[in-house]
């Protein structure tokens, strides 16, 4: 039931008001001042304010000021008599839904009433929406409402609360470690430390160093003892991302962790122990890491309690709609200019929904981040966006449009990758750690690759 707040100083004019919108189904709530309607407003939800113009001590329009501070889109009408329509322009300047001269008759008023009704209606409605894709649709910073994601917000709830070891796979920039952080987040871990390594961005001696820590004398250079990031990561949650890069010298390490909750220092010989709960990511697929024998498979075991898959952008692109949304209101702080950016050309749409996105949710925050900073109106625009995005995307398809109908697939994808890799290597100048960011895998997978199609280094 909707309820309505009258504010009138005439003793007599509430109660009659009252009684007329009741019958009409409304509830209402009566004020004889302007402050006697603010602790009113302060203790009760209403959705329409009808109130007096010409008032003693605060006056119809100071009190429609205060409304407004609190509650923009509350709609207040204004009751006023012939004498003060001036005030009651100045009132619809200020905010105000409508005013309604006095003395008026019960049909016309109820009109207006149930005109500013259904517009407030509407905007309720739109806030729920809008909290509903918040609370049902983004657990931490992850976004999306295609099945998919709901999935993996599903599983995100129900292993939360327990301590088991995560396995999470996907491509690079689909957003593993947002999903470590929510499951870190809204676990009973959630006041500890959340620390990440990623185990491809360090060489394997600096690697065992920065997980395990180590003793003074440990090494040249070890002129103190340092904790590792194991011991760092006590009462909370540990993530290493990029699993997959990891030696198998650190592999067999690992399984010493999770069998038996301890670690050694480099260059120590007392076992301390860790509690820690464990969260790996790769951007490969680990099962055949194992079959081609570059994982343990015993430690592949233990890290597989739960397996989470997150899928590409490109297979869940009814989330790029709110995914771009997002980015436009995260960078909008950011933008210089004074035109703000209220739209994108329905160009660019076509274009987002037709791209395969290699880069995933990373590459669209990227690419409108970029246009929020050089668009000169509120339209994005193709000429917006950037340069290797759109030559990207034409020589896709202009590839695609060129492949034989007969052509196999497995042959296909191998002469991409070939490719990719050889296009990596000429922007990073041959430099292979490089050009294995820049393609979003290891080093060492890389280098395998390169041997593989027997690129010319």
């Amino acid at each position: 039931m909707e309820s309505i707040l009258i504010v009138d100083d005439e003793k007599n004019y509430p109660p009659v008001l009252s009684a007329v919108l009741e019958e009409e189904g409304y509830e209402t709530l009566t004020a004889n001042s302007g402050k006697e309607a603010l602790e009113i407003l302060k203790q009760s939800e209403v959705d329409l304010v009808l109130t007096d113009m010409k008032m003693p001590g605060m006056d119809g329009i100071e009190l429609l000021e205060k409304i407004k501070a609190k509650d923009p889109d509350l709609p207040v009408i204004m009751m006023t008599a012939y004498g003060t329509v001036e005030k009651a322009v100045e009132a619809m300047q200020k905010g105000a839904y409508s005013y309604i001269l006095k003395p008026f008759d019960n049909e016309r008023m109820i009109l207006y009433v149930k005109k500013a009704n259904e517009i407030y209606r509407i905007i309720k409605e739109n806030r729920r929406l809008r909290s509903d894709i918040e609370s049902r649709y983004c657990f931490g910073n992850i976004l999306g409402r295609s099945k998919g994601i709901r999935d993996i917000f599903e599983i995100i709830e129900k292993v939360a609360p327990t301590s088991a070891t995560i396995l999470i796979e996907g491509e690079s920039g689909t957003g593993k470690e947002l999903v470590a952080k929510s499951i870190h987040y809204n676990s009973p871990r959630k006041n500890g430390p959340f620390i990440a390594v990623n185990c491809s961005a360090l060489a394997e001696s600096l690697l065992e160093s920065e997980l395990f820590g180590h003793e003074k004398g440990a090494f040249t250079g070890a002129v103190a003892m340092k904790k590792g990031r194991f011991e760092l990561a006590g009462g909370g949650t540990f993530f290493l991302d990029e699993i997959g890069e990891l030696s198998p010298n650190l592999q067999i390490k690992l399984l010493r962790v999770l069998q038996e909750k301890v670690i050694e220092r480099v260059g120590g010989i007392k076992p301390l122990s860790v509690d820690i709960r464990l969260i790996v990511a790769t951007n490969k697929t680990l099962k055949e890491e194992v079959k081609v024998g570059r994982f343990r498979d015993d430690l592949f075991f233990r890290l597989n309690v739960i397996h989470i898959v997150l899928p590409p952008l490109r297979e869940r692109q009814e989330d790029i709609g709110l995914l771009m949304n997002h980015f436009i209101d995260k960078y909008s702080k950011e933008r210089k200019s004074d035109t703000p950016i209220d739209g994108v050309d329905q160009e660019v749409i076509r274009l987002f929904y037709n791209y395969r996105w290699p880069g995933n949710v990373r590459e669209l925050e990227n690419v409108i981040e970029r246009a929020m900073i050089l668009c000169p109106d509120s339209v994005i625009h193709v000429s917006d966006l950037p340069k290797d995005f759109i030559d990207n995307f034409a020589s896709v398809n202009s590839f695609i449009e060129g492949i034989p109908e007969d052509a196999k697939l497995e042959e296909t994808i191998d002469l991409i990758e070939k490719k990719m890799i050889e296009r990596a290597l000429k922007l990073t100048n041959n430099v292979q750690s490089s050009a294995a960011e820049l393609l979003g895998i290891g080093k060492s997978g890389l280098n395998k690759k390169i041997k593989k199609y027997e690129i010319a280094e």
